[in-house]
């Protein structure tokens, strides 16, 4: 698939709230390292801020990061502070809260309501802002998402935050959340291959009402925050094959094709990483290859055993 005019707007375009971005965005994760979450190499900071104004060039318009994304010499919130404020005035940057990391890299214990000014506030500081245009709480396991999203719409109230979003939920917790106040996008693991009824019928209901639902691990698949998954079905291959595309690319205009509120924020440790995602948002699968790509997400859901 040729890369020769790479722009972010080819995928189309979604409102997050009364904020309209490109479907094809950057996760920073994988920004400050190659490593799980992190805990390996650090990543050459040269390269890091070349893919943030390299992105910034091709129309991405939505980045996602959190302030416990770092390795030992790297934070991707500080980066993409270094690398592209001033802010331009068209850029949402998406932010979780709920998950802690000490300054060792080690997971805390999961956020309790009042701790979660202070996360929010830790990302301001990093990324040199006075508001925060989109914060996902993070459901770390909890039953109800009530009192912590309550937590996030004070905050909302008090100008720390623009839109609100929930992130690993249910069915269940988005109903529950929007009693509270508007939840404007939703962040579920989600890729071809990893079907996962809960979530799919979560991608359902933000389709009918209009709320932006955010992948991750679109394009890793079952290898999750290790990396790029290398296992490819046969399908997926003949469909990269017949567009000149690499799986990566078909895996994510798989994953685009699922609904137009659907988004895409695939991280990208190098430029050429990030060219070629970028460049997945002019890529369009016929119906005949959408459909044997579907028999394959439904045949994984079939073999899932958690």
């Amino acid at each position: 698939m040729s890369t020769a005019t790479i722009t972010a707007d080819a995928a189309g375009a979604w409102n997050i709230g009364d904020l309209t971005v490109n479907r094809i965005g950057l996760g920073a994760m994988r920004l400050t390292g190659s490593a799980a979450f992190h805990l390996g190499a650090p990543a050459d900071r040269d390269r890091s801020l070349a893919v943030l104004r390299k992105a910034v060039e091709f129309g991405v318009d939505h980045i996602d990061t959190a302030a416990f994304y770092f390795s030992a010499l790297r934070s991707a919130n500080e980066l993409i502070a270094r690398a592209l404020a001033p802010y331009p005035d068209d850029l949402l940057i998406a932010a979780k809260v709920g998950p802690f990391r000490d300054y060792r890299g080690e997971w805390g214990d999961p956020a309790r309501p009042e701790d979660l000014r202070g996360h929010v506030e830790e990302n301001l500081r990093q990324l040199g802002r006075d508001h925060l245009d989109l914060v996902y709480l993070r459901r770390m396991g909890q039953e109800s998402v009530a009192e912590h999203f309550g937590a996030l719409a004070e905050l909302r109230e008090a100008g720390l935050i623009r839109h609100l979003g929930l992130s690993s939920v249910e069915p269940r917790h988005l109903a529950e959340a929007q009693a509270v106040a508007p939840v404007a996008s939703v962040q579920n693991r989600y890729g071809l291959g990893d079907h996962r009824p809960a979530t799919e019928e979560v991608l359902r209901l933000c389709g009918e009402q209009g709320i932006a639902f955010v992948p991750f691990f679109a394009i890793a698949g079952g290898a999750g925050a290790h990396g790029a998954t290398t296992a490819h079905d046969e399908a997926v291959l003949a469909v990269a094959r017949a567009h000149g595309a690499s799986p990566a690319q078909v895996r994510l205009a798989w994953s685009l094709g699922r609904g137009p509120h659907v988004l895409a924020v695939p991280g990208a440790g190098n430029p050429a990483h990030l060219a070629e995602n970028v460049a997945a948002g002019a890529l369009r699968l016929t119906e005949e290859e959408r459909e044997r790509l579907d028999a394959v997400h439904l045949a994984a859901g079939r073999d899932r055993r958690d």
